[in-house]
């Protein structure tokens, strides 16, 4: 049985497709969401990206990357994901936001509820979450959907501070 996705009072998730090319291309090429995750992606890539998404999902039942949307309105706000951290064995939780967004309380709003989606309903046993060392604003989103810094690492060709929260149960 397919997982539900977790809700907030103001946020949904919804699976990414083929479809919302103009939308995600957006996501991952606006330089003030990039500005800490990398450089923006070719249109290549991301149609790459795409094609994949379908397969990650039945890859990684329940996990993935996920459009939020604001449910007063319909936008889409940004994107959340849970989904493996390269090949290391850790589910990672991540999330940009489209600039007229921000401030808003949506990245934790929607951290909080997946970190809790993660453990309670897919039984994980540890959600960790990255950031570029000056992003001083995601390291905060990260510390009040429960996680905790741990080290400076290396994911995806960067170094990046660590955090992680373990399942309370």
């Amino acid at each position: 049985m397919p997982h539900k996705l977790p809700e907030t009072a103001r946020l949904a998730l919804r699976p990414i497709t083929a479809a919302d090319y103009d939308l995600y291309y957006l996501l991952n090429t606006d330089a003030e969401v990039m500005r800490h995750i990398g450089p923006p992606r070719s249109p290549e890539l991301v149609r790459e990206f795409l094609a994949n998404m379908a397969a990650d999902y039945a890859r990684w039942p329940g996990l993935g990357r996920w459009f939020t949307v604001e449910k007063a309105t319909g936008a889409v706000v940004g994107i959340h994901l849970l989904k493996p951290l390269e090949a290391s064995g850790h589910i990672e939780l991540g999330y940009r936001l489209l600039p007229a967004y921000w401030g808003r309380g949506y990245a934790t709003e929607m951290g909080r509820a997946l970190v809790e989606y993660g453990f309670q309903e897919l039984g994980l046993q540890q959600i960790v979450g990255i950031t570029a060392p000056d992003n001083l604003a995601s390291q905060h989103v990260l510390e009040k959907c429960g996680l905790r810094y741990q080290h400076m690492a290396h994911f995806y060709g960067a170094d990046v501070r660590f955090y992680t929260a373990d399942n309370p149960a």
